[in-house]
């Protein structure tokens, strides 16, 4: 833990920190002994998660109530980091328009490209500055595995996630001589609010058992320095090796499957 918080802190910003996976990545960090700032819209769950980290680790704690999609991101970001040493930054926000992609208004889809792509292309641009002229420091941007190939009824935001993803492998290429670690994590099924609230009557159908937040954010921190990207889970990794094997038409029809009965159509 002390070479962690060495490498890593002594502050993260986790954008997106209310719930789910935010919140589990936030109490991984505390734990681990860093400082955390928490940015996300909803003040009374920051506010919540705070008096938490706080008492079960005696972590300094600040809150940003912010939406992350919003044009003027960098200016309270910069605010709320000055004179704080930032050596990590894990990007989590996202959003997920669930239904076919002509019978979503656009400004949704607009919304899932500024909270999925620019927020994180921002943040790290802003954070990871710092981080190259200390020679150290680390960037997570939360992928998906619905981001390996196009995915039928989630297309906007299959889309994004592969952005991240891309973004995340280059700047891996580019920053690792300078220090700082740069990963991306493809995630599965994982047991957020907003996925439970997503599931069909009865539940759905995944092809791999779904994970629990706090094993996702534990199982990213430890794949952190180790390369440009990790699928956490053991099922995750057996179904996108298959999926790969797969011919892409069927490949996107499997996953069409899948997401056809969280948008109800």
């Amino acid at each position: 833990m002390e070479e962690f918080r060495t490498r890593y802190g002594p502050w993260a910003l986790v954008a997106g920190a209310s719930e789910g996976l935010g919140a589990a990545f936030a109490t991984e960090l505390a734990a681990r002994g860093l400082n955390v700032v928490l940015v996300a819209r909803r003040a009374k769950e920051l506010g919540l998660l705070r008096e938490r980290l706080v008492a079960d680790y005696g972590v300094e704690v600040a809150t940003l109530v912010l939406d992350l999609a919003s044009p003027g991101l960098s200016d309270p970001i910069e605010r709320e980091t000055s004179g704080l040493e930032v050596g990590l930054l894990v990007c989590n926000a996202a959003s997920s328009v669930i239904g076919p992609f002509l019978d979503e208004p656009l400004e949704k889809h607009l919304i899932e490209l500024d909270l999925n792509c620019r927020a994180p292309l921002i943040l790290a641009h802003q954070l990871g500055f710092a981080m190259s002229r200390r020679g150290r420091g680390g960037i997570l941007l939360m992928s998906s595995l619905a981001g390996s190939q196009g995915a039928p009824f989630i297309a906007t935001y299959a889309a994004t996630k592969a952005f991240d993803r891309v973004l995340a492998e280059g700047l891996w290429g580019e920053l690792r001589s300078q220090g700082v670690d740069v990963l991306a994590c493809c995630a599965g099924a994982t047991r957020t609010p907003r996925y439970l609230d997503s599931q069909p009557p009865g539940g759905g159908s995944s092809f791999v058992p779904e994970m629990e937040p706090s094993d996702v954010a534990a199982e990213a921190l430890a794949q952190l320095g180790r390369g440009p990207r990790m699928i956490p889970g053991r099922g995750n990794r057996v179904a996108s090796l298959l999926l790969r094997m797969l011919p892409l038409r069927t490949a996107i029809g499997m996953m069409g499957s899948q997401t056809r009965a969280m948008s109800g159509d």
